[in-house]
């Protein structure tokens, strides 16, 4: 992070205090390849955190506001399972559904594998959330004659807000900064911001790779940080 700052392009020699590289980043020779893996990136998590985010609230209210059904064990098991099996493992299973049913690897496959692991990620604060909301709420809702439907938009939508928005902030931060999956699934020609860093590092690490670094490092503190202040603002409701 310190040597993002470094005026001189040497990683042994200290230049003085300049934001060169980081100019470098947007203007330099790489910055066409790195914009357009950002944008792959950017455009990934957004879907994914998007999808994930709605189908980690369906669960959770399957699960919570459903009663207990045959089987719930092993369903709350298998959405966590992201959580409890190693990223290199998810990865190369992935990899091989892929390629037994014939999806040519890509961003679709990456959208599909970055949904796949964020559900778990959003799923928890949203789940969390919801267990502290009382259900009288809707009870009363349905007292007075209001659907379903409207009593989760009307209702429990809003108290539920904060576990959704900290879910979803949580799964746009992972699927942004991940590597290891995607770099299995991503396919040739297909690039994101980590696996584009990794390729560049690969012919020897530069100062505006550092510069990119301390970047997406400052963005995961900044969601990271958001969704946990969000999530406790949400606990101090009802």
């Amino acid at each position: 992070m310190v040597y993002s700052f470094n005026a001189s392009p040497s990683l042994t020699n200290w230049g003085g205090v300049s934001l060169r590289w980081y100019f470098d980043v947007f203007t330099g020779p790489e910055a066409p390849r790195f914009k357009a893996a950002a944008w792959n990136s950017l455009t990934i998590a957004f879907l994914a955190s998007t999808i994930s985010t709605v189908i980690a609230t369906a669960a959770a209210l399957a699960m919570l506001r459903s009663g207990r059904f045959k089987g719930r064990s092993l369903t709350f098991a298998l959405i966590n399972l992201p959580l409890m099996v190693p990223e290199i493992v998810i990865a190369v299973a992935t990899l091989i559904f892929f390629t037994m049913v014939g999806i040519t690897t890509g961003y679709l496959t990456i959208l599909i594998a970055h949904i796949t692991f964020c559900i778990p990620f959003a799923y928890l604060p949203i789940a969390a959330r919801l267990q502290g909301i009382d259900g009288s709420y809707e009870a009363a809702a349905r007292d007075l004659y209001a659907t379903r439907l409207q009593s989760f938009f009307l209702i429990l939508l809003p108290l539920l807000a904060p576990g959704v928005v900290s879910g979803y902030l949580l799964a746009f931060i992972i699927s942004l900064d991940d590597f290891i999956i995607t770099n299995f699934v991503k396919g040739a020609g297909m690039e994101t911001l980590p696996t584009a860093i990794f390729g560049s590092v690969k012919q020897g690490i530069k100062p505006n790779i550092m510069a990119i670094s301390t970047l997406m490092l400052a963005v995961s503190i900044l969601f990271v940080t958001l969704s946990y202040l969000i999530n406790r603002k949400g606990r101090q409701g009802p």
